[in-house]
């Protein structure tokens, strides 16, 4: 039998990067995955690459304002009428941008806790009642939450509250043996990635591959982190092996957060 076979999974921001890794991985466990993203293009594709080991599995690719409260209990609604509970909930949906905090925004710092941390709470609050009895919630951090950035600055506190954000729902939701951890990814290489070199050479006046080239050099095993790294991880979470581990942080990034 695989890890968890005949389990329903919905995660978002899953349209690419390191939420189609995950639900790749959930996919390859046994699981009907939901994949929920703002992008339906890239949920179909996600979905369209997802394993069906069992041949019972039943994915689905839908939209999700993670923003939107109205937009999430329509999904999570829509949830219950299609699969009636949810085993696992992936909180994955995030986004950044890249300023010191003399030139950032205030529409730069509300779209980063909007999506980041209140999407978290909101997909969470709704669904709440879906989840089981002795389910998973797994929320994407950041290293930046353990190792803050002065180019992140609105980037960095939104992920320290979701990491925050975790441990308070561990304790709230221990009474239903429903674990609550986050897992915090360090330089991983995905498409935003890609716009962060951009971003961060023209502030230090480096070359892009430069920028990338120093995340190597500061990572102690001497790599970038790639989205199969992370999955790898919130597969262990999700497993029976984890069943006593909740309210945790769990590292992802081959030593760069020391």
């Amino acid at each position: 039998m695989l890890q968890n076979e005949g389990q329903i999974a919905f995660i978002t921001g899953a349209g690419g990067g390191i939420g189609r890794a995950i639900a790749q991985k959930f996919a390859e466990f046994g699981c009907s995955v939901i994949v929920a993203d703002l992008n339906i293009k890239g949920a179909e594709e996600t979905v369209s690459m997802l394993a069906n080991p069992t041949g019972n599995a039943k994915h689905a690719a839908i939209t999700i304002d993670v923003t939107n409260k109205a937009d999430v209990v329509e999904k999570m609604n829509w949830v219950k009428e299609n699969y009636g509970h949810l085993d696992i909930l992936m909180n994955n949906a995030g986004v950044s941008s890249m300023h010191r905090l003399v030139d950032l925004t205030e529409e730069e710092w509300d779209f980063n806790f909007n999506v980041n941390t209140k999407g978290v709470f909101l997909v969470t609050q709704a669904a709440a009642p879906l989840l089981i009895d002795g389910g998973h919630i797994v929320n994407t951090c950041s290293m930046a939450a353990v190792k803050p950035d002065p180019t992140l600055p609105h980037y960095t506190a939104s992920k320290f509250a979701v990491l925050g954000l975790t441990k308070a729902m561990a304790l709230e939701f221990a009474a239903r043996k429903i674990t609550v951890n986050c897992v915090c990814p360090g330089w991983v290489k995905t498409p935003m990635q890609d716009r962060e070199i951009v971003w961060e050479g023209e502030m230090r006046g480096m070359k892009p591959e430069d920028v990338r080239q120093s995340y190597i050099d500061n990572t102690p095993l001497g790599r970038l982190c790639y989205p199969e790294d992370v999955a790898d991880v919130v597969g262990f979470l999700v497993s029976p092996q984890a069943q006593f581990l909740t309210g945790e942080a769990l590292d992802v990034a081959g030593g760069a957060q020391l």
